[in-house]
């Protein structure tokens, strides 16, 4: 069975993913398109899958009997509405992260899910899906550097847009940290912290870059993250683990090691696409599979949750500048 995709988003993501399916996946078509911007998803469609229908309405999208699962890839403020009515309409469902905006709005969709009876949901998290973190976690979990002590990480772009504004640092950057390095370590955080280097002079008026964010988990590893958006010199992902008996580095990706004109040297990828390409696409092959399967294993609605939680509480810690505490509730059986 041919899986029948609606999408929901034909912003670069969502192009990209409508792309993916019809191009690079198996299993599944895009059918159906929604934009709030009717040209964006007439473009989308003419480009990638000039069979899919174009709906003006994402709801009646989510109910069409031309879709199977949606994937949800619209503005963040939208995401929670549309998974809710995807899980009211008993259908799969890929969100892009955030899954929402707030814990607060992810707990309604744990609920909603788990009151259903059945997984239906994946969150957009790719790194667990990425060949360098799944690398590192193999030999964190194989015991040779013992348990973890420490945690050194990086996110770095070479530039932000107009609209990029302090707490996205934590929601739409940050967020990604926040998934993975609780997916590699198995624990929860229990607090948070962020310190305010000085700002660049690269960074808009209203930004405050870089920042670096403090956690403690309950194994009481502690992890700090810079968060620098205008390093103009490309897109870096780093992850160093210090354990009780030796260090681990996420390997960088690979790239032609060139001499030449006296130096030695390396490209530095600028998009973030390209960083974890690979990523996207095995992460929505899994999703696809899953459904087919009737079986989700990807990041989920209780993966989205967790990293809301952290994410709202680091905000806080933006302002208050103090160590703030993360409760996050136990993880219900139903995600076990």
């Amino acid at each position: 069975m041919t899986l029948k995709l609606g999408v929901i988003g034909t912003g670069a993501i969502g192009a990209d993913h409508i792309r993916r399916c019809m191009q690079t996946l198996s299993g599944a078509r895009v059918t159906a398109v929604n934009d709030i911007n009717a040209e964006s998803a007439a473009s989308a469609v003419k480009s990638y899958a000039p069979n899919a229908k174009v709906f003006s309405d994402p709801h009646a999208l989510i109910k069409s009997d031309e879709v199977d699962a949606v994937l949800v890839t619209s503005w963040g403020p939208s995401h929670e509405e549309f998974v809710l009515a995807s899980i009211t309409a008993g259908k799969y469902v890929f969100c892009e992260k955030p899954l929402a905006t707030t814990g607060e709005g992810c707990r309604h969709i744990v609920d909603a899910e788990m009151k259903h009876g059945k997984r239906l949901v994946q969150v957009g998290f790719m790194r667990p899906y990425d060949s360098g973190y799944r690398a590192l976690k193999a030999v964190l979990d194989s015991g040779k550097i013992g348990d973890p002590l420490m945690l050194h990480c990086a996110h770095r772009n070479p530039r932000v847009g107009k609209n990029y504004n302090t707490d996205m640092a934590i929601t739409d950057t940050l967020i990604h940290e926040l998934d993975v390095l609780r997916w590699m370590l198995n624990d929860d955080y229990v607090s948070a912290q962020v310190i305010f280097p000085r700002k660049t002079p690269k960074s808009l008026p209203h930004l405050r870059d870089p920042q670096i964010v403090l956690l403690e988990t309950a194994k009481g590893t502690r992890i700090d993250v810079e968060i620098f958006v205008n390093c103009q010199y490309g897109y870096d992902i780093q992850c160093e683990i210090v354990g009780e008996l030796g260090i681990a580095k996420l390997p960088e990706p690979s790239a032609v090691l060139l001499r030449s004109e006296a130096a030695r040297s390396e490209e530095i990828l600028t998009d973030w696409k390209e960083r974890f390409i690979g990523a996207y696409d095995v992460e929505l092959q899994d999703f696809i599979d899953g459904v087919r399967s009737d079986k989700l294993r990807g990041p989920s609605a209780w993966s989205g949750y967790a990293a809301a939680v952290a994410a709202d509480v680091c905000i806080k810690a933006q302002v208050s500048g103090a160590v703030e505490p993360i409760n996050l509730p136990a993880q219900p059986a139903f995600y076990n």
